[in-house]
Formats: C-alpha cells, structure tokens, sequence
C-alpha cells in the first residue's frame, strides 16, 4: 500500500475539495506518483485537470494562500508555491482523458495516476504503461518512440532521473536518444539549465557527464566542448583536453567527499584540507538550484574550454598561452545562453579566468602574505573554490600517474593558504588604516588614479605584517612616493 506522509494528505485534500467544488475532474499525475510508490520524499505535486490550468492554478493559489507563477504558458502550466513549506503544486490541463494524457509523458514511470477524489491506493492506481513494473526493474523506458520530439529536454531529464534514481535507461530508449539528441539545442535555456544543475548536484555527475558525452548531449547542449575532443596536451597529461575536462569533474567529486576516484589511491585524499567550514561553504547557494558546490563541477568541466583554440607548437611543446581569460569569456557565453544568473557567471568567470593562479602563487615555495593577499584581491571567496579546482586540475592532468610527494606539496600549500585565510582576517581584508582623503590632505594632491595605487601598495604591505597604524600607514605612504620619484609637495607637518 502507498504510503502518503499526513501533511501531504491534508494537502491534497485542501486542493481535492477547492476542485471538487467547481465539478473540475483532476488527477495527480507524474513525480508524486511514482515518488510516493518508491517511498520517496518529495515537495512536488502535479495535478492534471480538465480546465483551463492557468486560470485554475491562479484561483488555487488564493485558497491555499499561495504564490501564483505562470510556469510555462505556451504548454498552460501553472504553478502555486506554498510559502514556508516544501510545497510546490503545478497544474497542467488533460490531454483528452486521462489515458490519452498518460500517453502524451516522457517515461512510464511518469505515466500513472490517481484520481484525486479517491483513495490513493495500489488498486485506484492508473498504470495503462506498466510503469509500477518498470519502477521495481529500475528502468527508465520511453512511453513512445516520439516522446523527444515532443519535448526536447526529456533527453536531459532520462540521464538525470536515471542518476537519481539509480536506475538504468533501456536500450530501445537509449537508441531513441542517440537519434534525437540534437534536438536539445532548441530547448530554453533555463529548462537545459534545471536539468543539467540538478544533474550536477548528484554525487557521480562526472560519470554521467561522460554518459551525456557517449550520447551526444553533452556537445550538443554545449557545441563549444566539441573541438576538445583529440586535442593533445603536454606530457604530464594523460588524457586529451575533452576527457581531462571531464575528469576534471570527478575530480572534484572526490575532494568534496562525494565517493572515490578510480584512478588514485586511497591516501591522496589524507593531504588535502576539509572541515566543518569548507562544507558549509561549498553547500553554499548561489542561484536558483545552484550551490557553490554544483557550480564548481560545472568550472572544472569549462575551465579548459578554450585550449582548442590558444594551443600552440612552440619548440614541440603545446602551449595555450591566454587559454583562461579567453575561457573565461567563452564560459560566460555558454551561461548567458543557458539562462543562469548574473552572480552564477560572474562566479565561472573567475574559477576559469584564475584557475592556473593557485599553482603560479607556490612556484617560489610557500607563497607568501603579500601574494595570499593579492589572490583574494582578485577571486574574493571565489578565492576557495578556485583552489580546489586546481587541485582536480592537478589529479585531472595526471590520473593514474600521479606523484604523490608533488601532490602533497600541492594539497599542502592549499591547506596553508585556507588555514591562512580563515585564521587571519587582516591577509586578505586589511583594516582601513587610511583613505584616500588622507593621503591628498598630507601631501596637497589631487584626485587621480595614483591615489588608488598608493592605496592598493599600503594593503600590501599591511598583510605582509610591514604597517599596523595610521603613522606608519602615512610613513610608508611617504617612502614610497620617494622611491618612484613621484613630484607631490612634501608632507605637511602634522
């Protein structure tokens, strides 16, 4: 017997009596249906109605005190947010009845129903496709041959539903994928998007992005990753720029603690930072559906996106000089397209742009105050995530062939830097000592852009521990107009 938690009863009875009241026949169809027979917990309603769903949706918000969004109003999808709890029901308008409107989904697992005025039970449930029997195989099977024509994005979701549930996708639906996978490039960028965050928020994304990549999706959905694939890299890689990239990913994975990494052995993982703190900011959200956690998936698959067109033979050596700022660029036009956020891009832009940054910092050892503070300068709490993507770039480039002891110096200079930054505040944010207005009013200037200068050199000199007070500040101030020669009048006499 199903079994339905008593709020989401108490729910679905509040929406059964405003329908019934108005004689609208409806169903609940989809995700709740097939959640609630695996037992699952889920704050997903779909309710199938023979109305006009729109216009049922905005009533239904009022007497449920709810939020009313029009969800997609080419296809009459409307949504009711329920605020201050998990819920969220969409209404959908029915295909005829409600055979025919199963007929029309993407999965037969997604293709039964119960009648809302009845008994949510296992002989009131509507199953015309067999999809119980395909939820106790763990299969993912296509209710017909055309369902990707109809709606493109179901491509994404089979990968996604199938990492999510751990189930497999059969071989007749799998073959209808590899046909159709094209069609995803027609899809609206924020449903790609859904998709492919909710993918990414899974532990072995890495190997479904590879999964995605044997289909077709995955340059499909993004055509720019396709010059990746053969293009060679310099010795210490073992794989091409299109299989580091997605490396690169479970790469990832493995230093946030979601599972292992085939190709390491156990104790690479000792060297490497963790703590309560680093989890609670990776877990951080940064967008609608997106954590920083997600998103760094997504750079490590991007970060290397424009090494196809910088790589140079110079001596028999590749090179890609500029490849992060010009990927950087290139990231942000693959989000802009996928609909994601101002802040979610700017983020990518600099996990890419600085990517190479951590391991340029350490090349003369132990990197020091001055350049811990400068890193921060520029990447800000991106700062965090960009040091772990440069870890996965480091397992990503040499696999099977790492070399533990330089992998120690790397996970330990990481762990430095963190401990560094979180312990002492003053590194990467100094205390105002002084301003700009100061500096003019000590040496009679006028505005200008070495005002600017001036102050970013004393920050400097601040984190390195050479300035703690406003004298000092304004000695140092001093010492350095003097030593470039700069022609401002003398310091006035305080």
């Amino acid at each position: 017997m199903p079994s339905v938690k008593p709020d989401a009863s108490r729910l679905l009875a509040r929406i059964s009596r405003f329908l019934d009241k108005d004689g609208v026949t409806s169903y609940i169809v989809g995700g709740f249906v097939r959640d609630t027979l695996l037992g699952r917990d889920t704050g997903d309603i779909d309710i199938a109605v023979g109305a006009d769903a729109l216009a049922t949706a905005s009533d239904a918000a009022v007497a449920l005190d709810g939020k009313y969004v029009a969800l997609d109003t080419e296809n009459g999808v409307g949504r009711v947010v329920l605020p201050g709890t998990p819920w969220q029901i969409d209404f959908s308008a029915l295909q005829g009845d409600i055979i025919e409107d199963l007929g029309w989904r993407d999965f037969t697992i997604d293709a039964m129903a119960w009648d809302l005025t009845k008994d949510i039970s296992d002989a009131n449930l509507i199953d015309p496709f067999h999809g119980r029997d395909d939820l106790w195989r763990g299969t993912i099977r296509a209710v017909i041959e055309g369902v990707f024509e109809s709606d493109a994005v179901r491509l994404l979701r089979a990968v996604r539903l199938a990492a999510e549930l751990g189930f497999n996708i059969d071989a007749a639906t799998e073959s209808l994928i590899r046909r159709d996978h094209e069609f995803i490039a027609a899809v609206p960028g924020e449903r790609s998007r859904e998709e492919l965050l909710r993918l990414l928020a899974l532990p072995g994304a890495g190997k479904r992005l590879a999964y995605l990549g044997e289909l077709g999706l995955l340059t499909a959905l993004i055509p720019e990753l396709e010059p990746a694939r053969g293009v060679e890299q310099p010795r210490m890689h073992i794989w091409d720029v299109f299989e580091h990239s997605i490396q690169s990913v479970a790469a990832v994975e493995y230093l946030l603690r979601e599972g292992p990494w085939e190709y390491v052995p156990r104790e690479a993982l000792d060297p490497v930072p963790w703590s309560a703190r680093l989890q609670e900011h990776f877990n951080e959200e940064t967008g609608h559906g997106s954590t920083r956690r997600s998103l760094l998936k997504l750079a490590a698959l991007l970060h290397d996106i424009a090494k196809p067109q910088t790589k140079t033979i110079d001596e028999g050596r590749a090179r890609f000089l500029g490849h992060p700022e010009q990927g950087a660029a290139e990231a942000a036009t693959i989000m802009e397209r996928l609909r994601f956020s101002r802040r979610e891009i700017q983020h990518i832009e600099l996990l890419v742009k600085y990517h190479l940054r951590p391991t340029q910092m350490s090349q003369e050892g132990v990197p020091t105050s001055r350049a811990i503070y400068r890193f921060f300068r520029d990447t800000g709490e991106s700062g965090i995530d960009i040091l772990f993507l440069s870890l996965a770039d480091h397992l990503a480039a040499r696999g099977p062939q790492l070399d533990l002891t330089q992998w120690r110096e790397h996970a330990g200079m990481t762990g430095s830097v963190l401990e560094r930054h979180f312990e002492e505040a003053s590194l990467s944010r100094p205390a105002k000592l002084i301003d700009g207005n100061d500096i003019m009013k000590a040496y009679r200037l006028e505005p200008g852009p070495r005002i600017g200068e001036l102050l970013e050199a004393l920050k400097e000199a601040q984190a390195e521990g050479e300035v703690n007070d406003k004298r000092g500040a304004l000695d140092y101030i001093a010492r350095l107009m003097e030593n470039s020669g700069y022609p401002g009048k003398n310091r006035l006499k305080e």
